[in-house]
């Protein structure tokens, strides 16, 4: 057969591969010739390191050459062999991500740096054992980083059982000091988190305000000694900030300088002040600021009132973000005046406001034409406190609507015919909710995506009749789905590439077998829990469903080491049940 592939030039077909979204498309481009192998690999920019990839990674940096940005996950891996290897690879990378991870050498750090000249970026956040001495060697040999996390860093291994500092295993913390290293050595920083980061005070935020003049994004959740003062200072300081986010901030009313700061942010367009006291006067200040704002969030705070908030949103009509969860003053006739000052909305988040209905939900619907996500869990949602017109918003790309006790099979039907386009739609712990409800909400909106059902216990069964091509993502713990409902769903969904199946006791190996069988492009499966289904048929998964990257199995399934290297060398990493 003749290979069509090779009547377009190469420049072409990767400007073609180039509008992908995402590299796992390139999987199945990669079997059609060998030319299309060798592009792809030539175009994949990112890789995630696990206990499946980390045996082969000499191979798998000759295969990917071009490689910008390596992630650090799930690895049994020792970290110092993990960092040496990704030195030697020969790559140019720009991006590091360390998530999660033990404690790194400075000999691991200072080889990388010799060798990763153009790093941009690198996430170390929630490493154990975090200390200034890193926070120099970063300094010394990424000179170019222009993105930092050190956030949350893990010190728990230093202290007794009664919660009291260990001494005698106590060898460092990040402070101060490896903070002013890092300001005066990161000339290029334009974001940093430091949040979590429990000992440093105001004097970190003062050098870097002072040292990294091109600062545009900071974060400071959870910095205990950092007090409003700093800051305002960050604020006054940086004139290039577009970004910043603190929490836990006290009554603002006391601190004056604070408030008046946000007129000096020329630039500022995201704050996110969560589980802080922000009083009406605050909101008042940053709404007579002027600001270029387009992202708020106050979720969980204090001490404010429609007015502050009304006041706020007259002034920035143009905000594309909203979070204002657990406002609990809010109302359906609150949401009617405040909807009038909306109307560029791409994102709310109206999660724990309990007096919210579902006029509220069918309200933004209609008025804010160019809303794609909403986000209302724990709300009133199923209860209609008056009638209001609804009308079809093409928009509406994502729903949240979990845990909401009231939320109806009818009220979930005009939903979808609201939001034809939508894509991906959580209704987890909703108990009200039926098969003939998800099953109109799937008939309606074709383009679904993602699917979230967890723990919905008026679900027995799912008849589906028609063909859902598009849906990739499956959730679905609990006694939610039996071997029946798992076939229907493996049978109308052959694109299925991700399915939770946490405790569901009603699935049995049949129906597992059903979903292997079907759904050919299946990546991911967790049936932890799922005490019928018979652990033989782990390895018959593995060998039977080439895509498979990941299994959970059930419980009673512990894999030999032996078994562990087989399923590897398939591609499959069988984590412990």
């Amino acid at each position: 057969m003749t290979d069509r592939s090779t009547e377009l030039p190469s420049e072409c077909w990767e400007l073609i591969f180039n509008f992908l979204d995402h590299h796992r498309h390139f999987e199945p481009l990669s079997l059609v010739s060998t030319q299309f192998l060798s592009m792809t690999n030539h175009l994949r920019r990112s890789l995630i390191i696990s206990s499946r990839t980390s045996p082969f990674l000499p191979n798998i940096f000759q295969r990917f050459p071009n490689l910008k940005g390596i992630e650090i996950r799930e690895s049994d891996e020792d970290l110092d062999y993990l960092l040496h290897q990704i030195s030697n690879s020969g790559l140019d990378l720009e991006s590091l991500t360390l998530t999660s991870q033990e404690q790194f050498s400075l000999t691991s750090l200072r080889e990388l740096g010799l060798r990763m000249k153009n790093m941009r970026k690198l996430n170390c956040s929630e490493t154990n054992c975090l200390q200034d001495t890193h926070l120099f060697e970063i300094g010394n040999s990424f000179p170019l980083l222009e993105d930092l996390n050190i956030s949350f860093p893990q010190y728990n291994s230093r202290f007794d059982p009664i919660g009291s500092l260990d001494l005698q295993r106590f060898s460092g913390i990040v402070t101060d000091e490896g903070i002013i290293h890092l300001s005066m050595k990161l000339k290029s920083l334009l974001k940093i988190d430091l949040s979590g980061n429990h000992f440093i005070t105001d004097k970190s935020l003062q050098f870097l305000s002072e040292n990294c003049l091109l600062l545009r994004e900071i974060f400071i959740r959870e910095c205990d000694f950092i007090t409003q003062n700093g800051i305002g200072s960050v604020m006054r300081r940086c004139i290039n900030l577009n970004y910043i986010s603190v929490d836990g901030i006290g009554i603002p009313s006391i601190e004056l300088y604070f408030q008046e700061s946000f007129v000096f942010a020329k630039k500022l367009c995201e704050i996110n002040l969560s589980h802080s006291f922000i009083s009406d006067e605050l909101l008042s200040s940053i709404a007579n600021a002027c600001l270029p704002l387009k992202k708020l969030t106050i979720c969980s705070c204090y001490d404010f009132t429609f007015v502050g908030v009304s006041y706020l949103l007259y002034k920035y009509q143009f905000l594309e973000y909203l979070d204002l969860e657990g406002a609990n003053f809010l109302t359906d006739e609150s949401m009617i005046d405040l909807c009038e000052f909306l109307r560029k909305l791409t994102f709310i988040n109206l999660s724990l406001c309990s007096k919210l209905t579902s006029s509220t939900f069918f309200m933004l619907v209609s008025n804010c034409s160019s809303l794609k996500d909403i986000k209302m869990e724990r709300t009133n949602l199923g209860v209609e406190e008056f009638l209001v017109d609804f009308g079809v918003n093409p928009c509406v790309m994502s729903l949240n609507l979990a845990r909401n006790e009231s939320l109806s099979d009818e009220c979930i039907k005009k939903i979808a015919f609201c939001c034809p386009h939508l894509q991906e739609l959580k209704i987890s712990h909703c108990p009200t909710i039926t098969e003939e409800g998800i099953i109109e909400v799937l008939r309606n909106c074709g383009e679904i995506r993602h699917l979230e059902m967890n723990r919905c216990s008026g679900i027995k069964c799912l008849d589906i009749d028609f063909e859902l091509p598009k849906l990739e993502v499956v959730q679905a713990e609990g006694p939610v789905l039996d071997d029946e409902a798992l076939v229907m769903i493996a049978t109308r969904c052959r694109g299925l590439m991700h399915l939770n199946l946490e405790g569901c006791l009603n699935v049995t190996t049949k129906g597992v077998n059903g979903v292997v069988q079907c759904c050919r492009r299946l990546r991911e499966i967790n049936l932890k829990w799922c005490d019928n289904v018979k652990v033989d048929i782990i390895p018959r998964m593995v060998f039977s469903r080439p895509s498979l990257r990941k299994i959970i199995p059930p419980c009673r399934f512990i894999p030999t080491d032996k078994q562990n290297k087989l399923f590897l060398r398939h591609g499959c990493l069988v984590c412990r049940g």
